[in-house]
C-alpha cells in the first residue's frame, strides 16, 4: 500500500521533526500513527485539515470522517526508530536483587530502547525448559515498560527441550563454549555443541554463542588481584579466535545458523568474513563498551569495567569500528549484565563480570560514532534495524516505515550530559561510564504510539511479552 492510499484522515497521532531517520535516509517528515502502527511517513509540511493530514496527491472526499489527531512537533530533535536490544540479562526471577523486569525495562526506556530480548541465564530457574519459560514470563507480567522477548538455553543434556521451547516461541538458543559463571548453566563440550547445533539446524532456529575456548583460558596466566593488565592477559584473544573457528566449522558442516555474541577480538574478523564468503550463515555482534572504552584507560581495581570477553586495547577497538562499517559485524547490543555492588570487588579475578549498559548504550555509541564520522542513520541500522532482523521482528520493529510499530526514540544529538550513577534506572547503579560526558540526550521514548518515558518520568508499564514470529 502506498502512502497515497493510506487513510490519513483517521490518524490519531502525528510526530513531526526536521530530522526523521527512515530506511531511505534522514529527512524532515511527519509520521502518522493509528492504532499503535505507523500508517504514513509524510512530507514535513503536509497540509492539515481539522487537524488531520491531507493526501498530497488527491483531496479527501467531502464526507470523509475527520478526526483530530494529537500533534507533537519535535522541532530539530531527531526521531529514531526505537532500539531493539537482543542481549540483556534481566535476572528475574531468582536474582532480582541483581536486576528485575521493572528496573531493567525502565532503564531501557530511558535509553531509547523499546524492545529487548532476555538471556536465559542468571535467573533462577534458567530458561531451559518450557516450564521454566512459563515461570520467566509470569515474572515479567505487569512489569515491562518495553516489549520483551526471551531466548532459550542450550545446555548439556537438554537437546530434547529445544523443540518444545522453539514451539513455545523463544527467539533462539544461547550456548556457552566456556564456563558461564553460574553453575546452573554449564557450557557445551565439542560433542554437545554438535548435538545442540544439529537440533537447532533442523528446527531452522538461531544458535547464539558465547565463544571462548576453555582450554585456551585455562592455559592463560591466571593471576588474581587489582591489575587490569593481569585480567586482560587471563582472557586472551586467541581464546575467542579458537572458539569462533570451531563454531564456524560446525556451522558449515551442519548448515546451521549461528550468531557470535559480544565479539571483542578483532583477530577473529577475517575468520568471520571468510566463513560468510563461503556461505556459512553467521552473524556477529559487538557491544558499546568494546566500542567506547579501552584497556589503556581502565584503572586498576575498577571492576565496574570487568566483562568477559574483556575490553581490549585501542588498536583492537579501531578494527571493530572498521568491521561495523564494512558489515563484518552486524549489530551493537548491550550485553547488560548487572550484579549487586558487593560482587564488584577490587580483585578482577573474583569480581562479577558484567557491564550495565541499557540506559547509556545509545549516547555512548553515538558519542563514539560521531567522532569517527558515522551518522545516526548508521547507529539506527546497527542498534535497531539489524537487531530486529536478527530475531525476526523486522516486519514490526526496527524502522520508521508504514506498517511498523510506532516505536520511537526522540534524541537531542548535539546536547551533552555527564553520567551520574544516581540518575540511572538500573537496580544497582554501578557503571563504567560514571563521570563521562556523552552526546545525545533521550528526550522521550514511545511504544506503539504511546509515550512511555519523557524528561525523566515514566507513564507505567505498557510493554508486551513477545513470541518469535512464525517462519
Amino acid at each position: 500500500m502506498s502512502d497515497a492510499e493510506l487513510p490519513r484522515s483517521t490518524a490519531e497521532l502525528l510526530l513531526r521533526s526536521t530530522r526523521v531517520v527512515t530506511p531511505e535516509g534522514t529527512r524532515p517528515a511527519t509520521v502518522a500513527v493509528t492504532g499503535g502502527t505507523i500508517t504514513a511517513v509524510l512530507p514535513y509540511d503536509a497540509p492539515l485539515s481539522h487537524g488531520a493530514p491531507l493526501s498530497h496527491d488527491a483531496p479527501l472526499p467531502h464526507d470523509a470522517p475527520l478526526s483530530a489527531p494529537r500533534i507533537e512537533d519535535l522541532g530539530d530533535d531527531v526521531l529514531l526508530p526505537g532500539l531493539v536490544d537482543t542481549h540483556v540479562h534481566v535476572n528475574d526471577p531468582g536474582r532480582t536483587e541483581w536486576e528485575g523486569f521493572w528496573t531493567a525495562t525502565r532503564a531501557a526506556a530511558a535509553g531509547g530502547i523499546t524492545t529487548l530480548v532476555d538471556m536465559p541465564l542468571n535467573s533462577l530457574p534458567p530458561t531451559t525448559t518450557v516450564e521454566n519459560l512459563r515461570v520467566k514470563r509470569e515474572a515479567a507480567v505487569g512489569k515491562a515498560h518495553t516489549d520483551v522477548g526471551f531466548w532459550g538455553g542450550a545446555l548439556p543434556g537438554n537437546v530434547k527441550d529445544l523443540r518444545p521451547l522453539h514451539d513455545a516461541g523463544v527467539f533462539g538458543f544461547k550456548a556457552f563454549l566456556s564456563p558461564s559463571g553460574v553453575d546452573e548453566f554449564p557450557h557445551l563440550g565439542p560433542d554437545e555443541l554438535t548435538r545442540s547445533m544439529a537440533e537447532t539446524a533442523g528446527l531452522g532456529a538461531l544458535l547464539i554463542v558465547h565463544a571462548e575456548d576453555p582450554h585456551r583460558l585455562a592455559a592463560a596466566p591466571q593471576q588474581g588481584g587489582p591489575r587490569y593488565a593481569d585480567f586482560l592477559a587471563s582472557r586472551p584473544r586467541d581464546a575467542e579466535d579458537t572458539a569462533i573457528a570451531v563454531l564456524l566449522d560446525r556451522a558449515k558442516r551442519l548448515h546451521a545458523r549461528v550468531h557470535i555474541l559480544h565479539l571483542s577480538s578483532s583477530d577473529a574478523l577475517p575468520l568471520i568474513a571468510a566463513a560468510r564468503a563461503e556461505g556459512v550463515r553467521v552473524t556477529a555482534e559487538t557491544c558499546p563498551h568494546y566500542l567506547t572504552l579501552t584497556a589503556e584507560e581502565v584503572p586498576d581495581g575498577a571492576s565496574e569495567f570487568k566483562c568477559c570477553p574483556p575490553i581490549r586495547e585501542a588498536a583492537n577497538q579501531d578494527l571493530l569500528w572498521q568491521a561495523l562499517a564494512d558489515g563484518t559485524i552486524d549489530c551493537v547490543v548491550t550485553d547488560h549484565s548487572p550484579s549487586t555492588a558487593d560482587l564488584k570487588t577490587a580483585d578482577f579475578a573474583t569480581a562479577w563480570g558484567g557491564i550495565s549498559g541499557l540506559q547509556l548504550s545509545l549516547p555512548a555509541v553515538w558519542t563514539a560514532a560521531r567522532s569517527r564520522g558515522h551518522t545516526l542513520a548508521d547507529v539506527a541500522r546497527w542498534m535497531s534495524a539489524r537487531t530486529a532482523a536478527l530475531v525476526g521482528l523486522d516486519a514490526r520493529k526496527g524502522a520508521i516505515a508504514p506498517g511498523r510499530d510506532a516505536d520511537f526514540a526522540v534524541l537531542a544529538p548535539e546536547q551533552t550530559f555527564t553520567v551520574d550513577p544516581a540518575a540511572l534506572q538500573h537496580r544497582n547503579r554501578v557503571t563504567a561510564y560514571a563521570g563521562r560526558t556523552l552526546y545525545g540526550v533521550v528526550r522521550s521514548t514511545w511504544l506503539r504510539g504511546e509515550r512511555v518515558f519523557a524528561d525523566g518520568e515514566f507513564t507505567g508499564p505498557r510493554g508486551r511479552l513477545l513470541i518469535r514470529p512464525p517462519g
